[in-house]
Order: structure tokens, then sequence, then C-alpha cells
């Protein structure tokens, strides 16, 4: 029986982890009819980095205001490198600040989700490979509409607050203890910057933590909760077109055994303004020793030498 799910995407794109994949297997083309595939997202392979250590895979991930190629301009809201390390035993999720401060081709210097806006997943693709050194295998973006369907599905997440936040933007006041969020919620939760201790960096936290509550509803959830996840979350799903059922079912069976993730985030200075805007700046020294990391598949090493895990289960 299909069981474990874990979620990839721009926020999210549910795999099998454990269990048999009769449901998958009956309902793979419906699923497949449903993602889009993105002609040719990645740079030109002259400009790209070499290729990971071994069978490692690096996913670049965003969850976005709307689906690439849309009309109007595209916003990152949310990115983060997924890595599969070759032996499949974990899965490390890297944050990348939006406002981080990164040269983007064709454009000097800007906040890295500005290469989104500017020219889609090439550049966006392009910005985080000569920013990191990490060559990106797969790209997987959703729309925010989707995210919002997906949360439904389950019948909502839970996750635990530290203490009551109230995001004045919104005007919702998040209590202090285990909050249920649902649908819209969801969406608010996830995206509230302001008025946080850490802002961006809580923001990013927040957002690991809805993941990983995500896997664990799907792992008790029953196969029509599963089956409609699985409906949302490939009708919001954008992908590069080597993305196919395959690819996902052969990841599926190596990862049937991982219970859960492990999240970090992109090592930074702090906030600064610069020409007006508020940005992130990065921590160069010890930013390039965690993509090193990941360029060599050895973040477990790099955890233990390092810690650096985010706590995402206590949230502000």
């Amino acid at each position: 029986m299909l069981r474990r799910f874990m979620i990839i995407g721009g926020l999210l794109v549910a795999m099998v982890l454990a269990g048999g994949f009769a449901l998958l297997m009956q309902r793979q083309y419906v699923y497949d009819g449903n993602i889009r595939r993105i002609a040719e997202p990645f740079p030109v392979e002259s400009e790209r980095p070499g290729k990971t250590v071994g069978e490692a895979q690096n996913w670049l991930l965003i969850g976005s205001d709307r689906r690439p190629g849309e009309q109007g301009a595209q916003r990152a809201d949310t990115i983060m490198i997924l890595h599969l390390p070759a032996d499949r035993r974990r899965i490390y999720v890297v944050g990348i600040p939006r406002d981080a401060y990164v040269p983007i081709k064709g454009h000097g210097n800007d906040k890295i989700n500005a290469s989104y806006a500017y020219g889609g997943p090439r550049l966006l693709i392009s910005t985080v490979e000569r920013f990191t050194g990490v060559r990106i295998d797969h790209f997987a973006a959703v729309d925010f509409a989707g995210f919002v369907a997906m949360t439904r599905a389950l019948g909502g997440v839970d996750v635990y607050v530290a203490r009551t936040t109230y995001d004045p933007m919104n005007k919702v006041t998040w209590k202090q203890g285990k909050v249920h969020l649902d649908g819209e919620q969801s969406l608010l939760f996830v995206r509230q910057r302001y008025n946080l201790p850490g802002g961006d960096f809580d923001r990013i936290r927040r957002q690991q933590a809805v993941i990983k509550a995500m896997g664990r509803k799907l792992r008790d959830s029953s196969l029509f909760a599963i089956d409609a996840f699985l409906q949302e979350s490939t009708k919001s799903l954008s992908v590069d077109p080597g993305v196919t059922m395959s690819l996902l079912r052969g990841l599926a069976f190596d990862l049937r055994g991982v219970e859960d993730l492990t999240a970090l985030t992109t090592p930074h200075l702090g906030s600064a303004t610069i020409r007006g805007a508020s940005v992130v700046k990065i921590d160069e020294k010890k930013a390039e020793k965690l993509f090193a990391a990941v360029r060599q598949d050895a973040l477990a090493d790099y955890v233990e030498a390092n810690g650096g895990i985010n706590d995402t289960e206590l949230l502000y």
C-alpha cells in the first residue's frame, strides 16, 4: 500500500518513500498528464558547473505566484536546493534567501529572485549555478494556488509556534502552541516575513517545517487522500523535460527508507540596504564551504562538523 511520501517541487512534488506502488502505477498517466514540462530551462552547457560527485542529484525547487511562461513577471517567493546523496540515506534541503544579493548575468548584482522575473527558469538556474557552483540536475516549480489546494487535500497540517505572532500585512495572529494550517492559512503562514524575529530566515524555517509536516501527514493518509494530494500537486507543477514518471518511480524506490529531511539555510551576514532595497548579504566563505559539500556529496560530513540544521519544530 502506498503509505509514505516526501514533497519536492517549488514548494513541492510528492514522491513515494515506502510501501507498494499500486496507486502510482495505476494513476501515473493521470498524474503525468497534469504536469507541465518547461522547454529548454537549462543554460548552455559551456556555462554550467561540472556534475556533482557520483550519483547524487540536485533539484532546484521554487514556489512562485504563477506558472513559468504565464503572462506577467514571475516572482520566486521560495528558493531551495534539494540534495539527494548518492547513498539516498538522507534528503537535504538548503534554503536560499529570496533577497540574497548575488550577480545576475546581464543585470549586475540584484536579489536572486529577480533573476526569475528577468529571465524565467533558465536565468534563475544560471544564477543559482554561478552563485553556488552546484550543477542543477532538475527543476520544479509550484504555484501558490496549487500549494493551497495541496494542503486542503490533506485536510491541513499541524506546526508548533513558539510564541504568539501577529502578521501585520494579512492581519492574522498565530497563537502560541500547535497551529492547524489549512488552505489559504498555510500560504499566509509560509509567506509571512514581517514582524518575525529573523525576518526572511524565519520564513525559510516555516516553509521547511510545512514541507516536513506535509510529509508526516501523507505518511498516515488514506489512499483517497494521497490520490487527491497527487492530483492537486501535479496540476500546479512545472518541471524540466527530464522529470518523467520513470524518474520519479526510481527515486521513490531509492528513497523508500528515508523518514525525514535535513533542513539548512545558506550562511549569511544578515540584511543590508543597497540602492534603497533591503537585501541579504551572503557569508561567502561559509556559503562556499556548504556548497562545496553539496558538490562533493559530503553534506553528512558538513553537518557533523558545522551543524547549521534548522529547527523546524519550534517556529516564530
